[in-house]
């Protein structure tokens, strides 16, 4: 219990103990914060907004290491901070809970998803809260709960029935389509119709339901195909790309093969354009705007037709960016996966195509990508030079991928290095139309060369050659100018059961809209499996098929393009989000998370944005208005060193004189680099009995800074982190190892500073015997100078997300009014605002116990003085005949005669003086003092 009554500017205080006793503390404001629901947000339009998002987790069983919150801290400063800066700060918190992760997680742990993704929400909850996060749990959303993922369904309805007019660039309802269709058909301008593609009004009124159906799913944002799969029989389902590891599945190392099956996709290609144009628009680091662009892949050149050899109406097209080197291609490839192959291929090759199907079929698309060994096979085919009419043959071979322009590329040696290691490795002839450019060993890319053996061509620049051959192109009718990209459509469907369902049913093979209420529930089954053919779980549930619904699930990025709308309103069960709502939360002002997200997640949620602001249904059509990616706290892995066939462990600095096997021991029972040897014999029945060789009466571990991975027994959990010193400490410790940005290793041992810091910060307004230590009196200049300037820092780094540079600052402020015995009201209060961010516990402790009522997070935020930090005094080297003597402080304002007199006086000067009178001192205000003898 504490009272208190004024004896002149003391504060009395019947002490019960006044030790920093964080534990207490921390628990106690915690409840109370939950309790008044401190950090509920209202959609108050009256007051400035500012929107901080972090990329929300998948709930894993494992739970949070000490590497995930750092940039969930870095959001909480910068929210708290904005908070008392006068903002209405919106900041939640959801979950990812669908998809493979969670999926994969229950099926290893043989449990429903629905159950282990409930518990590992509930423990990610409470790790969270026990760092003392801000977040607005009452706007929570998991993308697995029905009531979140109807609107999900909503959406997706929405792109289904949307299609992409090129002439307004945009999305417009599929209904002004079948509109246009009805009464204008689908006419070209110029040129002749072509079957198969236009149509007229007549005739299509005269298809059938199919037919229509047929057309329009060529035109949806949201359509239904068939892609090849990665099919793995012996798992009885279909894997992701980075699930296939040279041919087999990562699980278990079964045969995986392609598989042709329906998918539904997103018309991701027709955004392409806006989606790079948009990042002219968004505050994203030039890395991130790069990976992105990169992704999108916007290229320009041609597309040319080449006849095939003795196939009258069989033509091969290939897409180049280069189509001025067309006379110097020696040989083409096409995809494995094309029809052509089988098509064209002779009869004296067919058996090696056929064997280089097999193995072709076997292999990812990432690991065709990143192979570096050369394969391939001639199909025994030529196709024939439009220009010239050379005969060049065709190759197959798996490094041309059937998605990325037409599945084929004419191959020039003496410009392309890998072109010209495959021509090598074949013994196919190299055609040199670069001259001296090209000297026979490497390729050479240049733009600038002037053409030779090249035809009509001859005599021109590359770079000039290029539009000279796209008009020869055209003007011959063998091909035409081309933009493409090297982004795909996106699959939006996995053979998989946790997922949102979609609400498609399938009616005489024509899809179709779910004629039921949203959302269409994923049902409740207590196991489930593959279903025939390749088909999702969804597929063995009698009543599911029986009302022909779609077996295909959304994939986990489904839920995660459209979250940040959803937190601006999620208890509206009218709609995703009011238009209000939208347009006051607008875009994401600050949006926090991983590189590992930066290509798909973003791509994915900004077409949904575009899509949704382009149906009128909300204001904006960039979602992010600023992207920060946190770098990784890496793991600090510990090694033991057991001696080969035994059960013997040497020290790291022993392990040389023996035949050791390097072995990760739990970081948690090694203190630095000694291990804890009697923790070591618990840790695994195996070690119970364990011999050590010793280094001066220690066991040395070896160290190696690696990811952090449960399996390399180097994640460290936070909460015991913050058991033991404390959920401040551990933040500030997070932002004290250097900048967000950057990956850096994880080391427990430093934390100990920073909570010793903060030991000596409380020590500032109350100590264990003496009790509350702050007075009413006024400051002194220089403290006023010190606040003043901690002011200006703290607000200069937190606004440049220089958090650690801010911590560094606190501590400097803590030693200077330690030094001044500085306990004044005046400074301290403001100084308690300021550190909130940073470490709130401590602060709203301290603040209530100055006597003010309310939480400090509804304070105002200091305002930095500059009067308080002019310097009004220099320290001055004073110089005898030249050479640095001494130093003193004069004041900024004294003129030479006092400055004299001040100089001379100085016995460190007399000293230097020898009794000598000077001729005489020069001064240079502002810069120094030279006594001349």
């Amino acid at each position: 219990m504490l009272s208190s009554e004024p004896d002149g500017n003391k504060i009395n205080i019947i002490n019960n103990g006044m030790e920093y006793d964080f534990r207490r503390i921390e628990k106690d404001w915690q409840k109370k914060w939950k309790e008044s629901q401190v950090y509920k947000v209202a959609n108050d339009f009256s007051k400035p907004k500012y929107y901080v998002l972090d990329m929300f987790p998948y709930p894993s069983g494992a739970g949070l290491h000490v590497g995930h919150p750092l940039g969930y801290i870095a959001s909480d400063i910068y929210s708290r901070y904005k908070r008392l800066k006068g903002f209405n700060v919106l900041h939640p918190m959801g979950f990812d809970s669908f998809g493979l992760p969670a999926e994969q997680y229950a099926l290893d742990t043989g449990q429903h998803p629905a159950e282990t993704t409930k518990k590992n929400i509930a423990t990610f909850k409470s790790q969270l809260d026990n760092i003392g996060f801000c977040y607005d749990w009452s706007r929570e959303v998991q993308t697995s709960d029905p009531q979140y993922y109807k609107w999900t369904q909503w959406i997706f309805l929405q792109l289904f029935n949307s299609y992409f007019c090129h002439t307004q660039q945009k999305a417009l309802p599929i209904s002004l389509l079948i509109k246009k269709y009805e009464t204008k058909g689908a006419v070209p301008k110029n040129g002749p119709l072509i079957p198969g593609k236009h149509f007229t009004a007549g005739e299509w009124n005269a298809f059938s339901e199919a037919e229509k159906a047929d057309v329009l799913m060529r035109r949806r944002l949201a359509y239904c195909g068939y892609g090849e799969v990665n099919w793995c029989e012996a798992l009885g389902t279909v894997l992701a790309n980075d699930e296939v590891v040279n041919g087999v599945s990562e699980r278990g190392g079964h045969p995986v093969v392609k598989k042709t099956l329906r998918q539904w996709y997103l018309r991701i290609t027709e955004y392409a354009d806006r989606l790079l144009d948009g990042l002219n628009t968004v505050d994203f680091s030039d890395a991130m705007k790069e990976m992105q662009s990169n992704w999108i892949g916007k290229s320009s050149g041609a597309e040319i037709d080449f006849a095939v050899k003795g196939f009258q109406n069989t033509t091969l097209r290939v897409y180049t960016t280069r189509p001025d080197t067309i006379f110097g291609v020696d040989f083409m490839v096409i995809a494995p996966e094309l029809d052509l192959v089988n098509e064209i291929k002779s009869q004296e090759q067919a058996a090696a195509v056929d064997e280089y199907l097999v193995y072709v079929k076997s292999r990812s698309e990432r690991e065709r990508m990143a192979e570096k060994k050369i394969s391939g096979v001639f199909t025994g085919a030529y196709a024939i030079n439009p220009f010239d009419g050379r005969e060049i043959p065709i190759w197959t071979s798996e490094y041309v991928l059937a998605g990325y322009g037409t599945g084929a590329i004419m191959a020039v040696p003496c410009g392309d290095e890998r072109d010209l290691k495959f021509a090598k490795h074949f013994t196919i002839p190299v055609t040199n139309i670069i001259g001296a450019h090209f000297n026979g060993e490497e390729a050479n890319p240049t733009k600038d060369a002037v053409l030779e053996n090249s035809g009509f061509l001859n005599g021109l620049v590359m770079k000039e050659a290029m539009e000279v051959a796209i008009k020869a192109i055209e003007d011959n009718g063998i091909g035409k100018r081309k933009v493409n990209f090297r982004m795909r459509d996106a699959a939006f469907s996995r053979q998989r059961y946790w997922g949102e369902p979609f609400p498609i049913t399938w009616k005489d093979g024509i899809a179709k809209e779910w004629a039921g209420e949203l959302p269409l529930v994923l049902p409740d089954v207590e196991k489930y499996g593959p279903g025939p053919d390749g088909q999702g779980p969804l597929a063995n549930i009698p009543e599911w098929v029986a009302q022909e619904l779609e077996t295909n699930t959304m994939p986990g990025y489904a839920g995660s393009s459209w979250y940040f709308l959803r937190y601006m309103d999620p208890q509206n069960n009218e709609t995703f989000c009011d238009r209000k709502a939208s347009d006051y939360w607008n875009q994401v002002d600050l949006y926090i998370g991983g590189t590992e997200h930066a290509v798909g997640h973003l791509l994915y949620s900004r077409m949904w944005t575009k899509v949704l602001y382009d149906l009128d249904l909300i204001g904006f059509d960039e979602p992010y208005k600023r992207l920060v990616n946190q770098g990784m706290i890496q793991g600090s892995s510990r090694f033991v060193y057991r001696v080969r066939n035994t059960n013997t462990f040497v020290s790291a600095g022993l392990k040389d004189k023996h035949d050791t096997d390097e072995i990760h021991v739990d970081v948690n029972i090694v203190d630095g680099v000694e291990l804890d040897i009697a923790s070591f014999r618990k840790w695994r029945e195996e070690y119970a009995s364990a011999q050590f060789e010793l280094e001066e009466g220690k066991y040395i571990c070896g160290t190696l800074t690696e990811k952090m991975s449960k399996r390399l027994f180097n994640t460290v959990n936070p909460d015991d982190l913050v058991n033991k010193y404390g959920a401040d400490t551990f933040r500030m410790y997070e932002m004290f190892l250097g900048p967000v940005e950057m990956s850096k290793p994880w080391d427990t041992k430093g934390i100990e500073g920073v909570h010793r810091f903060l030991k000596k910060f409380w020590r500032l307004y109350a100590d264990e015997m003496k009790g509350l230590l702050v007075t009413d009196g006024e400051p002194t200049g220089e403290e006023l100078k010190v606040l003043h300037n901690t002011i200006r820092k703290i607000e200069s780094d937190t606004e440049r997300f220089s958090f650690n540079t801010g911590v560094s600052g606190f501590m400097i402020a803590t030693n200077e009014l330690t030094d001044l015995k500085c306990h004044k009201r005046k400074v301290l209060e403001p100084l308690l605002v300021l550190l909130v961010p940073y470490a709130p516990h401590i602060a709203e402790e301290l603040w209530s116990l100055l006597g003010n009522s309310g939480s400090i997070l509804n304070a105002a935020y200091p305002t930095f003085e500059a009067k308080y930090v002019v310097e009004t005094s220099k320290e001055y080297p004073i110089s005898i005949n030249g050479k640095l003597r001494a130093t003193m402080n004069i004041s900024l304002d004294a003129a030479q005669p006092e400055v004299e007199k001040l100089v001379l006086e100085s016995e460190v000067v007399q000293k230097w003086l020898e009794g000598k009178t000077p001729k005489k001192i020069i001064f240079v205000k502002g810069k120094m003092v030279n006594v001349v003898v």
